[in-house]
């Protein structure tokens, strides 16, 4: 209900309101849910997560990945994007937060990529890129690392732990890389 509580309870921010859930369609069924959350840094959300997004939408549209619904939620945590993918029918959910100022920089954006996404996950069965920001990764090459991230996560049935982020292995081409 308000930032005090969040920083006290933790486990709330991990789950929607009843209200919040009724808005979702589960017949949806999308392969990609995305969720922007204010986090600890709502100025990170405010600076990074619309760029992030609109350059991740080509690497969707050319790998024909559906994309429902942008949720967007008030002191949340990352685990809450588990419930809303479960909710959507969502084969990933990507969370796209604000990492805790003062780390590295006031206003850095996380984003968190999870294989099937259902309440219980745990942060072992996810991905996460951080520290987009000004000084730091930038939107585009946050979004080049998810799509390759979500393209692997989809063929091979996995995040987290058993999913290495690779993607700077591979020669940059130029635009858009070519997925698969």
């Amino acid at each position: 209900p308000d930032r005090a509580t969040y920083l006290r309870r933790p486990d709330l921010g991990r789950r929607l309101s009843a209200a919040s859930r009724a808005l979702l369609d589960r017949a949806e069924g999308v392969d990609i849910a995305l969720v922007v959350a204010d986090g600890l840094s709502a100025a990170a959300v405010h600076a990074h997560a619309p760029a992030v997004i609109e350059a991740f939408l080509p690497y969707a549209r050319q790998a024909g990945w559906r994309i429902g619904v942008v949720a967007v939620a008030r002191e949340a945590r990352v685990a809450l994007g588990d419930e809303i993918g479960e909710a959507l029918g969502a084969r990933l959910s990507c969370v796209l937060i604000g990492e805790r100022p003062g780390l590295s920089a006031p206003d850095s954006l996380g984003l968190y990529l999870t294989y099937g996404p259902r309440v219980g996950r745990t942060d072992a069965e996810r991905n996460c890129i951080s520290n987009i920001h000004g000084r730091g990764l930038s939107p585009e090459a946050a979004a080049g690392r998810l799509a390759w991230l979500a393209d692997q996560a989809l063929r091979r049935g996995l995040t987290g732990v058993g999913l290495k982020d690779e993607s700077d292995l591979l020669p940059a081409p130029p635009g858009p890389p070519q997925l698969g």
